[in-house]
């Protein structure tokens, strides 16, 4: 049996850690008092997560590097695992907490996640913050594992309170199995290699039809990967120190600039970002520039479990441009280009076929494509739940996300629908960019002035830059099939 180990993604994550670059994604939580007024004890809610996460056996196991790096590491049981090795409480302020945890790495010697317990009677609140590495998960299964300590209801269904006690671990093999079992699955990834050529001999014209159908889309996706992004203030070497500001709206303002425009909310907040980038470019005397951004695109679907499933587009954020209604009209010109061409799709097989580069290729290949000569920042649309949901009986409020940052980009934006709200969290190198709180309020004013141009466009009146420009011309020979969008956005 072949080990169960990291994939080529999933490695680049660890190949591009750096002491200054922490490879976690992460996410504050808040929670209101239940009915009853009285907010669970810390030992209630630490029990509650040990029973949950019994559902996924990956978080009691740590990873076991292969001897001479032959290959990934192996997922393999943690002996001396403890939830209290893993589960802890502080006491409020949350920003100071969060900003705290998200400061420091994940110890790899054991399973790779933390959650914190914020205590806060005083504000009649709770909250919970977790951090788990990118290794490990994408955005949305990390937004599915905190969905996995959830109800619908106040009260847990019976059938979910009953969790099956995890067995004994398994003994931690020795470094000859582990080098064994690294040579033997990478012997076994050459072979079938190398029967490719037979494949295409026995079915030449199916095979042909394959590549036909993905080549436009992998050669669009790796012409915008090669574009240099622009230099900027936002690529300069990071601290170990992380800050995450966040604010929130209700969701419905997004729809309804959505709607007015004829655009998505995944638009309404690349644009809202834009103009909160402009700003920051504009105060430190730097010339508006578009910034380019890498914008993750889940590929996951019903059969994934843990592990990243993401593939993304790079999009050039239109700082330079001033109207805020022609910036979101800009912007969607650019992603409705790509989801056309269907370059996430390009993108995912290109990552793909890293799989099969040897260990050294690998990791110069990661950590090229985590330069700051291929993007600027990141952001990134993390679907939460669309319903009401407790936990313990406490009715979840908002949940900012953290979004990682790769050395020298020090901004990070993520947005988490909860429910009726979109959670905003903007995470940023405390010392590369001192100024993040201005950059929510930046993005909170823009999508104000959006909603306050759409309510004017909506009772006839006459709203500058409401008409789209047309997507920018892209190479020929595309396919025309859309995408998934990115994370499903509304």
């Amino acid at each position: 049996m072949s080990a169960t180990r990291l994939s080529a993604l999933d490695a680049s994550f660890l190949a591009v850690e750096t002491p200054t670059a922490h490879m976690h994604v992460g996410w504050a939580a808040e929670f209101s008092p239940p009915a009853n007024g009285r907010l669970p004890s810390f030992a209630r809610v630490r029990a509650h997560i040990e029973k949950r996460l019994t559902r996924a056996p990956r978080y009691r196991q740590k990873l076991a590097p292969v001897p001479l790096g032959v290959h990934a590491p192996e997922w393999i049981d943690d002996p001396h695992f403890s939830v209290d090795r893993h589960v802890y409480r502080a006491p409020g302020p949350l920003n100071n907490l969060v900003d705290e945890v998200m400061s420091i790495p994940l110890r790899r010697d054991r399973p790779l996640w933390e959650m914190w317990i914020c205590e806060e009677p005083h504000e009649r609140r709770m909250a919970l913050v977790g951090k788990v590495h990118h290794c490990m998960v994408d955005g949305l299964a990390a937004v599915e594992l905190g969905s996995a300590l959830l109800d619908p209801t106040p009260r847990p269904p019976r059938s979910r309170a009953a969790a099956k006690r995890p067995g004994k671990p398994h003994p931690e093999p020795d470094r000859l199995t582990l080098l064994v079992n690294g040579f033997r699955d990478r012997a076994r990834e050459q072979v079938r290699l190398l029967g490719l050529p037979l494949r295409v001999v026995s079915s030449p014209t199916r095979t042909a039809a394959q590549l036909l159908s993905t080549a436009p889309q992998v050669a669009l996706a790796l012409d915008d990967f090669l574009r240099v992004a622009p230099t900027s203030p936002l690529n300069k070497p990071l601290s170990p120190l992380r800050s995450l500001v966040w604010t929130q709206r209700p969701l419905d303002d997004l729809r309804r600039v959505k709607r007015a425009y004829g655009t998505t909310v995944n638009d309404v907040l690349l644009a809202s970002v834009t103009a909160a980038a402009r700003r920051l470019l504009t105060s430190h005397g730097e010339k508006p520039v578009p910034l380019k951004t890498m914008v993750p695109v889940s590929v996951r679907d019903e059969h994934d479990v843990l592990g990243n499933r993401v593939s993304f587009v790079f999009v050039d954020l239109p700082c330079e441009e001033s109207d805020p209604v022609r910036r979101l009209q800009r912007v969607h010109g650019m992603m409705s280009a790509r989801k056309d061409e269907r370059e996430p799709e390009g993108a995912d097989l290109a990552l793909k076929a890293a799989e099969y580069a040897v260990g050294p290729i690998h990791q110069a290949l990661s950590r090229v494509v985590a330069s700051p000569r291929t993007f600027n920042l990141v952001v990134s649309n993390i679907p939460g739940p669309a319903a009401p949901m407790y936990m313990l009986g406490c009715p979840l409020e908002a949940a900012y996300p953290v979004v990682p940052l790769a050395e020298r980009h020090a901004l990070s934006v993520g947005m988490t629908t909860v429910h009726d709200r979109a959670c905003f969290g903007i995470y940023a190198d405390r010392q590369a960019v001192p100024d993040a709180r201005r950059l929510v309020r930046d993005v909170d004013a823009d999508i104000s002035e959006l909603v306050s141009r759409a309510a004017r466009a909506g009772r006839g009146g006459r709203t500058a830059g409401a008409r789209p420009r047309p997507p920018r011309a892209r190479s020929a020979g595309s396919g025309s099939a859309p995408a998934r969008r990115a994370g499903r956005t509304p």
